[in-house]
């Protein structure tokens, strides 16, 4: 957001605007960080981003790549880890990956994955504990194998 052109405001103004394309319609954004409380979204919007960002190589790339390193403007290595563990699990075919935390929205993630050959969406949304996240993202895949292609009882 700083070096958008016209600043932070600016960002903040794009990213609503880009929203509203995607049809995020109960999405609202006041910071480019993602840490203010002030930033609110629902499940069913935040799907909609996920698919309008796996619109990006760039962007599926970053997000599931375990670690990346950049050089700072001093010219030292700066590391930084994906706090996504799923992304280095290769029973996981992942497509687009973002975690978050704030006290107010809990511990979050929100996924594309590929699972018994068809991309899902996964969104999780206030996980109690630290790793409990990933524990309910691979309780949904199994789940998900288990049961598609299933047909229904009766």
């Amino acid at each position: 957001g700083r070096a958008y052109p016209g600043g932070a405001d600016a960002f903040v103004a794009a990213m609503n605007r880009k929203a509203v394309e995607l049809g995020m319609w109960s999405t609202r954004f006041v910071d480019p960080t993602g840490l203010s409380s002030e930033n609110v979204s629902t499940a069913q919007d935040l799907v909609k981003m996920v698919k309008g960002a796996f619109q990006y190589p760039l962007i599926r790339e970053f997000t599931t790549a375990p670690a990346h390193e950049v050089e700072t403007a001093a010219g030292r290595p700066m590391q930084f880890r994906n706090s996504n563990g799923l992304v280095k699990n290769p029973a996981w075919e992942i497509g687009l990956s973002k975690t978050g935390y704030i006290s107010e929205a809990g511990r979050c993630l929100v996924m594309q994955a590929k699972i018994a050959a068809r991309p899902v969406v996964i969104v999780l949304l206030d996980s109690w504990g630290k790793n409990t996240r990933m524990g309910d993202a691979n309780r949904i895949k199994k789940w998900l194998e288990s049961h598609i292609g299933r047909k229904p009882v009766g």
